[in-house]
């Protein structure tokens, strides 16, 4: 399609002389633009799926896809139906559990957190919660009187395996002198750190019997929670799980319960996109003009290869490679880039973190404790061809100005 004597030219147009030196840099600045433009986009989809993925992992892999609840009422004989949900097709495992809110002390601090009573068995089918124990051990509970305690918390508490901490409730105790906070003291068994503030800063485990005495439910659980084979099918397994509610149970899925993450998430990446394709969408518009001026400054040339029996269409086809190889260069050198850069995020997050003295990726804020990113290939593939695409289309308007060039009036005001 194109003859050895077009790449020459193309190629010889690429490699302009100190007078033609400001063309130089434009095509230059495009080549960078397009390269930084299309690594900024992959790292930042990455980012956004790993960021996802991350936090739909934390999420899922600590909670239960589908929960079943009482509606005015804690449930009553949990383990038949417990039983009865572990039979639906779909459905890996049915947990009763008890939750509450509390605030937990120590000798030295205090904190808000919220309790999650179920049995120990339970505890290690969570498996970001059976490999997320950092200090102590779950097969160490002790049915009555010991917790499992997320890091964080008990950081800010000042308590570790071994040591004691009190947990109050909000629903007091009734006596002759008024209400009075229930409270009880249980011994820390184990530390948990999943890698997500909310929950290694907030949440306490402890087994079902001893929140069942706590809270005052010994024949009841405040919810059974389903775990599924696959969690994007809860909509198949909540059609399922409905037979089996007699009307006094409620049913309330992950998508549900965390549907503002998601939907900001969404929203976000999708914003995100549109404006780093704005970097490409420059880029190309840099070609343009960085080609036009290149039409101009070689009419002289166009006319003598034109006189020497050269065809519109490889006039043509020669700027059309000159402002094609900018940009096929520069979307892969970006590609690249991108890729490497997505791939070795967590290296550069520390390597700038001891370079700084700061902590670029705070818990606090982003959930997680680390910079996740996640590559999706079909994503990299979109923005490789959005790239390939805009600055081959870029090329079009000045190459078919160079073919239409009279060479008679290019002589003449030469």
């Amino acid at each position: 399609m194109f003859s050895v004597f077009e790449w020459m030219v193309a190629l010889r147009y690429l490699r302009a002389r100190r007078a033609e030196g400001f063309i130089s840099v434009i095509a230059g600045f495009s080549l960078l633009g397009i390269a930084l433009g299309v690594a900024t986009l992959i790292v930042v989809l990455s980012v956004m799926n790993g960021f996802r993925a991350e936090l739909l992992g934390r999420i899922l892999g600590l909670n239960g896809h589908i929960l079943v609840q009482g509606i005015s009422a804690p449930l009553q004989d949990y383990d038949d139906l417990a039983a009865r949900i572990a039979n639906v097709g779909g459905v890996v495992r049915a947990s009763p559990i008890i939750e509450g809110q509390v605030m937990a002390t120590s000798r030295h601090s205090a904190s808000g957190a919220l309790v999650r009573g179920m049995r120990p068995a339970d505890m290690k089918g969570h498996e970001i919660l059976a490999e997320g124990i950092v200090a102590g051990s779950i097969d160490t509970l002790d049915a009555r009187n010991d917790i499992v305690v997320g890091r964080r918390l008990a950081n800010r508490l000042g308590i570790g395996v071994g040591d004691s901490a009190t947990l109050i409730s909000p629903q007091g105790t009734s006596t002759p002198v008024g209400t009075v906070p229930r409270s009880k003291t249980y011994r820390v068994a184990a530390l948990f750190d999943v890698g997500m503030f909310e929950y290694d800063s907030t949440f306490i485990f402890m087994p079902l019997e001893a929140a069942q005495i706590y809270f005052r439910q010994r024949e009841s659980v405040s919810a059974i929670e389903v775990i599924l084979d696959d969690p994007d099918e809860v909509n198949l397994a909540r059609e399922n799980l409905f037979p089996l509610t007699s009307g006094r149970e409620r049913l309330s899925d992950w998508q549900q319960v965390n549907s503002s993450y998601f939907t900001a998430l969404q929203v976000e990446r999708n914003v995100m996109f549109l404006i780093l394709t704005l970097i490409i969408l420059v880029a190309a518009f840099n070609i343009i003009s960085s080609l036009i001026m290149l039409v101009k400054d070689k009419g002289r040339d166009i006319a003598i290869l034109r006189t020497m029996g050269a065809t519109r269409g490889s006039i043509m086809r020669i700027f059309f490679l000159a402002g094609a190889s900018i940009g096929v260069v520069g979307t892969f050198s970006g590609l690249a880039l991108g890729v490497a850069f997505a791939d070795n995020i967590a290296t550069l997050q520390r390597w700038l973190e001891g370079l700084t003295g700061t902590d670029l990726f705070a818990a606090e804020v982003y959930f997680l404790s680390q910079l996740p990113a996640k590559i999706d290939w079909s994503e990299v593939t979109i923005v490789v061809l959005m790239g390939l695409g805009l600055s081959l289309l870029a090329t079009i308007y000045p190459s078919w100005r160079a073919a239409r060039l009279d060479p008679v009036e290019a002589l003449r005001y030469e």
